[in-house]
């Protein structure tokens, strides 16, 4: 049944609504009364109908409309413009950048651990890199927002495996160790000997066989048993103060390594990684881009070669890969190049 709507009430008053009165056979004449309920109801004589009206609260009205609708329009903008953000990549993660910090920070905004698992291996080029294409929807997460991406991205196949590799021998490899014709004895601070004491497992996977003499006052009780060895690296009490002193800023229990080991980790990791020229399979490209997805840092190798670099926005430049393959006007290059030649 329609409302009564009397616009002389201020916006802030609430007020039930009225209905008109309901048509009835009595009232309803043949040709001038509408079968169904008036809108406006009749408060004078039959040939006079009063309506009030107030000019003023209809522009404040919708003067606080406008305010308003211009509110949720900055609102959605701004939406917009964060969604944007997380999920639409500019030229800092390019090729054309050779900030490596700016274009990491870029790649790890907009690229998440399980887009690697899902990236699609399109092809390999030049021997030395491959390109992926990652397709996904992006926003808010509540599917009013979400934006289509699709994007195409390069990875330096060496560079990428040597990372993987890397990690791999940083987490699993256990340095053989040499045993001390006599124990020593190490001077250590009182927070020192602590994270010796609550790191023994982590120690011994680096080399060094430690003991500890309950008997002994405090920052002498730890004995140095055996130190690492491992071809032509020498390890010495440095790099146990080392690893002590990477020690202190991590959770117990989680692997560190000292700079001597991981250069040699660096070294044997780019020794067996795939190298520049070496031809892939899509298996094969698939699984150095699935890797990526298990470390925390896959943007550059441990010699700080770059891993992965953004190509392309597909969606940006008007593709739609359901419509099937993009045909490419080769006869336009030659014109290019024959104009360029004048």
């Amino acid at each position: 049944m329609p409302e009564v709507i009397d616009i002389t009430v201020e916006d802030d008053v609430d007020l039930p609504p009225r209905t008109a009165p309901r048509a009835t056979r009595s009232n309803v004449g043949s040709s001038s009364v509408s079968a169904t309920s008036d809108e406006i109801v009749r408060t004078g004589g039959r040939e006079t109908v009063t309506v009030s009206f107030d000019l003023s609260t209809l522009r404040a009205s919708w003067r606080k409309l406008r305010e308003r609708l211009a509110d949720a329009l900055r609102e959605r903008e701004d939406r917009e413009r964060e969604r944007d953000a997380k999920t639409k990549l500019d030229g800092t993660a390019g090729l054309a950048n050779a900030d490596d910090e700016q274009a990491v920070e870029a790649l790890s905004r907009v690229i998440d651990k399980p887009d690697f698992a899902s990236m699609e291996a399109v092809g390999q080029f030049n021997l030395g890199f491959i390109i992926v294409r990652r397709r996904k929807r992006g926003g808010e997460g509540d599917g009013v927002d979400d934006v289509e991406m699709d994007d195409l991205f390069i990875v330096d196949q060496h560079a990428a495996d040597e990372k993987y590799n890397f990690e791999t021998l940083q987490q699993t490899t256990k340095i053989e160790s040499q045993q001390l014709i006599s124990p020593e004895v190490l001077e250590l601070t009182a927070a020192d000997e602590v994270v010796a004491l609550e790191n023994i497992d982590i120690l011994r996977q680096n080399g060094f066989e430690l003991d500890i003499a309950e008997d002994r006052p405090a920052g002498q009780r730890v004995l140095m048993t055996a130190h690492p060895v491992s071809g032509s690296t020498k390890f010495d009490a440095k790099d146990l103060e080392e690893l002590l002193n990477l020690m202190q800023d991590r959770p117990a229990g989680q692997m560190v390594r000292c700079s001597k080991a991981r250069a040699m980790f660096a070294m044997r990791a780019c020794r067996k990684s795939i190298m520049i020229g070496t031809a892939l399979n899509k298996r094969q490209m698939t699984s150095v881009v699935q890797h990526m997805g298990t470390m925390d840092q896959p943007w550059h190798c441990p010699h700080g070669r770059p891993t992965m670099r953004h190509l392309s926005d597909l969606v940006g430049v008007g593709w739609d890969f359901r419509k099937g393959p993009w045909k490419v006007e080769w006869g336009a290059f030659g014109r290019v190049a024959a104009s360029a030649a004048i």
